[in-house]
This record gives structure tokens, sequence and C-alpha cells, in this order.
């Protein structure tokens, strides 16, 4: 094998369009593996892990973008740098007939686009707290796409953002709908009356894909960032989130999804709800239904619950809707199936929050649960390679994406992972989630299919049944065709949930003895 590096000095690109450039070189024909990165610290830390590290990464600047290949000889990385090039040259180039102007900085994009109210952000962690502050100072509202930034840096642009009555999305915020706009990974939804303040991507994603299938629509999503409910942010773009749809007169209904947030934080939320002259649902996975009642609210302990509460508190006709309800001859059928040492869950999700609720399902009837982002230090997997028991990964973990791209544009750690699951006989049930909309893979099912294939014949050779589940996240408006998604995954001898709360349920239920 041969490694080849190119450094391009003062070279910018931003995150969200190299986690594109790496997924498709890594398609180029011949490449082993390829990273193109800007040349800072962390990314150089992951090319010296992956044993690529040259004297050309060792010097590069942090403005300078890195292009590392790995090829079968030196014909094939010079052939693979041609490839590349042609990307960036494809990427920087205006579409047909576009009038687009590209600025250097946020200062003249806002002098020279006076109806601009938004920025995005998505440069290295380092230097986004710096680009956020300046789009706030020009009163713009603030979507941070960008992670790896301070918790110091996150409060004080909130704060900053509070004060001014600005939005401050972030840091780590990939999911938004603003203005009926969807922002990074979002899907295509119908408009509609109802908001939702999300400090989840997937989970934020999930509510408005269940909501648009209802027959109900969005105003607004506004994404919080991970770390917003934490004590020490004190969830102040959730509160502001919440007050914004209070204020707006579309919206009719609001919808909170998250992890559970600190007791003290908590508090402040339920507070808000207890003002609210509009109806709130509250999904925070694993939360407390005493509380959120108590103040008023709404509460839902799953996902599909929690749209469809929403859709009839904002007035839909509840007889008109297909519930989507769970297919229990086909529970009897699987459990018939499979082996009495077949007792375990594998659950690989590009989704966080769909790799939690499905978890929480699980734990409701067994205790032996095991994730990457398990809350409980005795339940944490102790290497994130080997599965224990029932054993859930969320695959957009830091742990698997730090120089890699996310899961929902680059399947392949995935894929590596699904097949050593595969060959597990105590493993009865594999659930994964495939997300479509703006920004994720063009073909995830198709992308798995090869594997699910050679899985399934794996599983016959040895005489045993593998169930093999699939949760399509996605509307019949996003560009991936769901219902080709559907197919796919029917004709591989997949079993399709409707919805990740029906997937996590049919995980569950098909491993159950003895009921």
């Amino acid at each position: 094998m041969t490694v080849q590096v190119v450094v391009k000095a003062n070279t910018y690109i931003d995150s969200v369009s190299l986690m594109s450039l790496s997924t498709k070189a890594n398609q180029i024909e011949g490449v082993e593996q390829a990273i193109i990165a800007m040349g800072t610290e962390m990314n150089k830390e992951v090319i010296r892990n992956v044993g690529l590290m040259t004297q050309e990464v060792e010097e590069a600047r942090t403005s300078d973008l890195m292009i590392v290949v790995k090829a079968e000889n030196e014909e094939m990385c010079e052939s693979a740098f041609v490839g590349i090039e042609e990307l960036l040259t494809k990427k920087n180039k205006p579409s047909k007939g576009s009038s687009e102007v590209k600025y250097s900085t946020i200062k003249s994009a806002a002098e020279n686009i006076p109806d601009a109210n938004l920025a995005i952000i998505a440069v290295n962690g380092m230097y986004a707290p710096r680009e956020a502050r300046k789009a706030l100072e020009n009163n713009l509202h603030v979507m941070m796409f960008s992670d790896n930034v301070s918790i110091e840096d996150e409060i004080a642009l909130k704060q900053l953002a509070h004060e001014k009555g600005l939005l401050m999305m972030g840091p780590d915020c990939g999911t938004a709908i603003i203005g009926n706009v969807a922002l990074c990974f979002a899907n295509a939804v119908r408009k509609g009356n109802i908001g939702i303040v999300g400090a989840s991507g997937t989970g934020s994603q999930e509510l408005s894909v269940r909501i648009h299938e209802f027959g109900g629509g969005i105003t607004q999503l506004i994404g919080t960032g991970g770390r917003d409910l934490s004590e020490e942010v004190g969830g102040i773009m959730m509160l502001d989130g919440i007050k914004a749809l209070q204020e707006d007169e579309a919206t009719k209904v609001i919808v909170l999804v998250s992890k559970p947030p600190a007791p003290i934080v908590e508090e402040k939320v339920l507070a808000q709800i207890k003002k609210s002259a509009k109806p709130v649902v509250v999904w925070f996975v694993g939360g407390d239904e005493e509380k959120v009642t108590k103040a008023g609210g709404h509460f839902a302990k799953m996902s599909k619950e929690a749209a469809l509460k929403a859709v009839l508190l904002a007035g839909a006709d509840e007889s008109k809707i297909n519930k989507r309800a769970l297919n229990l001859p086909l529970v009897e059928e699987v459990r018939a199936k499979l082996k009495p040492e077949q007792k375990y869950i594998r659950g690989l999700f590009s989704g966080g929050t769909l790799c939690d609720e499905a978890m929480h399902i699980a734990m409701e009837k067994f205790d032996n649960v095991y994730s990457n982002i398990q809350r409980e230090p005795e339940f944490r997997l102790k290497d994130v390679k080997v599965s224990q028991d029932h054993t859930f990964i969320d695959f957009g973990d830091d742990q698997f994406t730090q120089g890699k791209p996310h899961p929902m544009i680059d399947p392949s750690t995935r894929i590596e992972r699904f097949i050593q699951e595969a060959k597990d006989p105590s493993v009865g049930v594999i659930v994964m989630d495939f997300v479509l909309g703006f920004g994720a893979h063009e073909d995830p099912v198709g992308a798995m299919l090869p594997a699910i294939i050679e899985a399934k014949q794996l599983a016959e050779d040895e005489g045993r049944h593998l169930e093999i589940i699939g949760y399509i996240l996605g509307t019949e408006l996003d560009s991936q065709n769901i219902e080709g998604q559907i197919n796919k995954l029917l004709a591989a001898g997949a079993t399709h949930a409707s919805s990740s709360q029906n997937a996590g349920l049919l995980a569950r239920e098909f491993v159950v003895k003895g009921e």
C-alpha cells in the first residue's frame, strides 16, 4: 500500500462539506482510505491513529487543507488525487445560471445581504465561537453545527443571544427548520401549526416526520445543542425557544424533546410550561410523567406518542389517523423462528436519540442492556468494539466520528459492525435506522444491502433465522424516495418498522422468551 499526501496551504473548507467530500473520496476506485480535513491537532491525531501520519501532515497548519490517500500503488494514489481535485472544483463551481456571490466574512455578508437574519457556523470548533459572536453582533440568529466548543464559550454566546433577543442554536446543533426552511440535517415536512424545541437532532427529526405522517405540520423546529439542558448551561436556548414559540402566532402546540435535563434545569423548563397558554407536549427520553403533568404539560413516553398527542391537540381528527399499530402476528411468527439461545438484540444506530429510545424500550423488560451512551456507568460498554448481552450503539457518538464523517453520511463503520453482530449465534435481532433528508446519504439502505444479504445467507447456512429490522426516518417529500428505500429492505428479507417507537418495540418483543 502507498500513502500520499497533498497539503493545500490556506485553503479553508467547512466541516459539513469536508464530511461529504471525504465520503465521495473513499468511493473513488482503488482508494483504500482517504481523509480530507483541515490541519488541526485533532485531525492529525485521527490520521496518526489510523497509521497514515507523514511529515507533510505533521507540518500542516490549522489553516491548511490536508488530503491523505492510501491506495495500492502510486499510480492509484495519483488517479485518486485527480478525482478528488474534480470534487473540489465541482464544489467551488457555481451551479449553472446561479448568481451566487460568496462573502469571506460574516460582516461583509451581513452588510451586502440586509435581509439575512441567520448564520450557520460550520468551522473548526476552535474558531466557531469567534464567528458566532460576530454573527450575533450583526444581529443574526446563529445555528452552530460545529462541536468541540468549550462550555464557557457556549454559555457566553447564549447569554449574548438572550440579551439581544436572538437564537443561539448549538454548538453541535445539526437540525433545525426555520421559516419552513430545513437547515443541515432535517426532513422535508409540511408547514403547519406545531413548533418543536429539541436538544436532540434525530429526536427532533423523528417528531417532525411523525407529525407530517399524521397529517400535521411544523411552524419552527428550533435546535438547542445537546448540552443546553446541562446544569452549567441552564437551558438558556430551550427556555428562549419555548418563549419564541409561545409568542409565535402561527404555533398552536409546542413539543419538547431531549434526554432528561439536569434537575435544576428541568424545574425551570417545567415552570415555563406552567406559564404557557399553549399546550406543551414533553418527550424527555426516560423522563418523569408525574412532574410533567403536575406542571400542566402533556407527557409522552415515546416519540410516536408525542407526535400523536401534538397533532390531536392541534386539531386533527383522530378517526382519520393511521396510528400504525404494532404487528402482533409478526411478533409471534418471529419468536417461533428464533432458537432458545438467540436471546439478544443488537441495535446499530446512526441517530443518538433513536438509539436511546430503542434502548429505553428494551430496558422496560430486560435488566442487561448495555450501550456506549448508557447513563448508568455499570451498563456502559467496557469496550465499544465488543457487545454485551443486549447492546445498543450510537455510531454518531464522538467515539466513532472524530475525524470521520457522521454515519448518516458515511455508513462504512456501521456496516463492519453489522457483519460482526450477524455472526454471533446468541443474537436474535439486529435493529437499525436509516435517516433520509437534507444532508443525509443518498441511498442509505442501498449502501447496507449487500451486508444484509450476506448476513441473512450466513445465518441460513448455520441453520438459524436472523431477524433484521430497519426503520427509515423520512417522508415522501425527501429526495431519497422513501418507498424505494422500503422496497429494498423488504426485498432483502428485512422487516420494515414504521416508526422509531415501533422499531424498538418490535426488537424487544421478538426476543422475549416464555410469554
